[in-house]
């Protein structure tokens, strides 16, 4: 009887550290794919900018480039490619223009909520603390509505 007891010991050991392997890898795709998607918005926002806006930093009036984009990605690729999505793509370029400059902790989530600001100051305050307190989307949204950067910041 003592020898069941062990091997279904030694057993579960082996099933427990098979699973923290998987869990580990998983974790590590997880950031894998989110830097590449990243990098990858960062390359779409850059393309729009050269393409629409030849370096300018707003397109002619009435250019209608990022509806029909928007129709034909959609078409060829799948979802995610709405007018609202490309126009946060080519503002993360046009905010980040170094892709050495991205963090590969925060998640396109993490710089879609950020991209909803205007000011550079405010915007490298909370990618700052994103990075630093590893904030999920929902702490980033909930600091950001409560004024986080006016309150702290020193006049």
């Amino acid at each position: 009887m003592a020898a069941i007891t062990t091997e279904n010991t030694g057993y579960s050991q082996l099933v427990s550290n098979i699973g923290a392997m998987l869990s580990d890898a998983r974790k590590q795709l997880a950031v894998a794919v989110n830097n590449v998607l990243v990098e990858t918005y960062w390359n779409i926002g850059k393309h729009i900018v050269e393409y629409e806006q030849n370096g300018n930093e707003r397109a002619e009036y009435g250019s209608g480039l990022l509806n029909r984009l928007s129709r034909d990605l959609t078409e060829k690729y799948g979802r995610g490619f709405n007018r609202n999505n490309l126009q946060y793509m080519r503002k993360f370029y046009m905010t980040f223009p170094n892709s050495t400059t991205l963090s590969c902790k925060l998640s396109w989530s993490h710089y879609q909520e950020i991209l909803k600001l205007d000011d550079p100051l405010e915007i490298s305050f909370y990618v700052h603390e994103c990075e630093n307190a590893r904030w999920s989307v929902r702490e980033l949204k909930r600091q950001r509505d409560s004024m986080l950067f006016h309150r702290n910041a020193s006049y």
